[in-house]
């Protein structure tokens, strides 16, 4: 069984590896999860921005 973390915690252990952000717009994000904040706030580092599987 796996341990049970709430997402900040989650998300402070991948800061530095790959992500994707989903919008509900339909807009996506790829890179490097660079940090977060209080507010769950995240930046990201060397982003491309895809719409429909294209990069914009």
């Amino acid at each position: 069984m796996s341990k049970r973390q709430n997402p900040s915690e989650f998300l402070k252990q991948i800061i530095g590896k790959p992500v994707v952000v989903k919008l509900n717009s339909g807009v996506d994000y790829r890179g490097i999860l660079a940090c977060l904040d209080g507010f769950m706030n995240i930046a990201l580092e060397q982003t491309e921005e895809y719409q429909d599987g294209q990069v914009q």
